[in-house]
């Protein structure tokens, strides 16, 4: 049986590490957690645990684990209160098996790899998502997002990542999620909805999908929309974070909730 609590906590930690590289950041990985010595880019962890059971402080040790350091702690068993952490938010890891191919005709992607080889083609039905393949088109799906760390060429440029933007009539982006090919499983995430359309994106994410099981995280009322696609949850999972005491804990650099 796999265990897609784990698949997802992987892929997650590979997706940060690409966002990572691609302002300057080399991760470490070994089997207790992926880490990187510098802060990492705003909304993304310095840190996301592998398995259950990792030694707190031998972690903190390989992070800056100052004031905004931020830990994704992937089976929700670490305690870094001592070390002077809260818990951001808590979410749950979900996984969907794969899916068939959809009735919507679909094309190939210019970008990506047969392994992620479908997408449909804008204006296929209200769940459609075409693929971002350029840098201004990466420039108005970020600020639509509101996702400012994944405005870098060299995440369109990785053949691992796909992009995807659900546009309006008048060409501006209405929704998006980005996929993620590293593994066993596709990662989904970075999925909004500036039409307040969730649901619709979670649709257009399987239909981009055929045959490929699908990882990612959702909290809140994020949740109740990937469910309705055929996501189950697998396992929860927590974000601490470090406060800084002189400025509002509410508005510092920290992951947002099912985005990274």
């Amino acid at each position: 049986m796999v265990a897609w609590r784990a698949v997802a906590a992987r892929d997650n930690a590979d997706w940060c590490d690409l966002v990572g590289r691609a302002h300057g950041l080399a991760g470490a990985r070994d089997t207790d957690a992926w880490t990187v010595p510098r802060r990492s880019p705003p909304w993304y962890p310095d840190a996301v645990t592998l398995r259950p059971g990792v030694d707190a402080a031998r972690l903190l040790a390989r992070i800056d684990a100052g004031p905004g350091a931020s830990v994704k702690d992937s089976f929700a068993d670490l305690d870094l209160a001592p070390h002077g952490f809260r818990v951001l938010f808590a979410a749950e890891w979900i996984h969907r098996p794969p899916a068939g191919p959809p009735a919507t005709p679909l094309v190939a992607s210019p970008l990506k790899s047969p392994l992620m080889p479908l997408v449909a083609p804008p204006g296929a039905g209200p769940t459609a998502l075409a693929p971002v393949t350029s840098a201004r088109g990466l420039a108005a799906w970020s600020a639509a997002a509101g996702s400012e760390a994944l405005r870098r060429p060299a995440l369109l440029a990785d053949p691992r990542v796909t992009i995807l933007a659900r546009r309006a009539d008048d060409g501006a982006v209405t929704a998006g999620a980005v996929l993620t090919d590293c593994g066993p499983a596709v990662g989904v995430s970075n999925v909004f909805a500036a039409d307040g359309d969730l649901a619709g994106v979670w649709r257009g994410v399987v239909a981009a999908c055929p045959g490929r099981p699908l990882v990612g995280y959702e909290s809140g009322g994020g949740l109740p929309p990937a469910e309705e696609a055929g996501f189950r949850r697998v396992g929860p999972l927590r974000v601490w974070l470090r406060p800084d005491r002189h400025r509002d804990p509410d508005r510092q650099r920290a992951p947002k909730p099912a985005t990274d």
